[in-house]
Formats: C-alpha cells, structure tokens, sequence
C-alpha cells in the first residue's frame, strides 16, 4: 500500500490500488500553488484514499473552469499534499513529490493545461497533451 507525507511528517496518508492516471498539470493555479512551472499528480480514487495521521490545512481556488480547487496542505511545514477538484469529484490528486521515498518513477499519462506550459518545460514524450481539461 503506497504511502506518503508532508515534508515535516505531521501529515501522512496512504490509498489503495494503482493510481487512474499518474499527470503533469501546467495550469497557472497548479505553479502558484507549488511555486514551480508544474505538479507532478498521481490520481486516485477518493475513497482509495486515506489521512492517516494529522490534519491537513485547505485552501479554495477558482480554477480555469470556474470551479474549486481545494488544495491540502500541512500547516506545520507548508507541504502541498494533494488537491480535491470539483471538476473530478470521484478523484484525489496526490502530489508526486510527498510519496514516501521521494516521487515514484511512475510514467506520465498525460499532461493537462499544455496552453499554460512554461516555454523551457518540453512536453514528455509519449504522454498523452490537452491543451486544457477535460
């Protein structure tokens, strides 16, 4: 069963089950909220997924389809952990980076937002482009 946690380990999770698709998103809500020219997902069923220790911080934001993003994250070190999108309500978005053991050497599926791509970040071979979502 993967696991994984916030930088600080006050936060810790787990879910069940391969991910629904392992994505890149480029939209400019995912660069503010990681502070970098993309996130790195793996998304999987919200009920595969489980807080198992702690209590994650949210935030709402208004994403490219005027929908809410609400974005987990531990208020103790600031770790974006995952994001619950109302545009895939079945869906937790599990950011790659807080996976024990640093990111999973998982391929890419796809990449979302590619209109909002960063002029230096190459799109990755084989990963299926949308320009947007959906």
């Amino acid at each position: 069963m993967p696991t994984g946690s916030c930088m600080c380990g006050a936060i810790a999770y787990e879910y069940t089950g391969e991910p629904a698709v392992t994505a890149l998103c480029h939209c400019t809500d995912c660069q503010k909220w990681s502070g970098a020219a993309y996130t790195s997902n793996v998304v999987v069923p919200r009920t595969a997924f489980k807080v198992t220790k702690g209590s994650a911080k949210s935030y709402d934001a208004k994403g490219d389809s005027g929908k809410i993003n609400k974005h987990w994250f531990c208020g103790t070190c600031g770790s974006s952990i995952y994001t619950e999108l109302e545009v895939m309500p079945d869906m937790t978005c599990i950011k790659s980076g807080t996976l024990d053991g640093g990111a999973a050497n998982h391929p890419i599926g796809v990449e979302f937002y590619t209109k909002d791509r960063l002029a230096y970040s190459a799109p990755v071979q084989g990963a299926e482009q949308k320009t947007a979502f959906g």
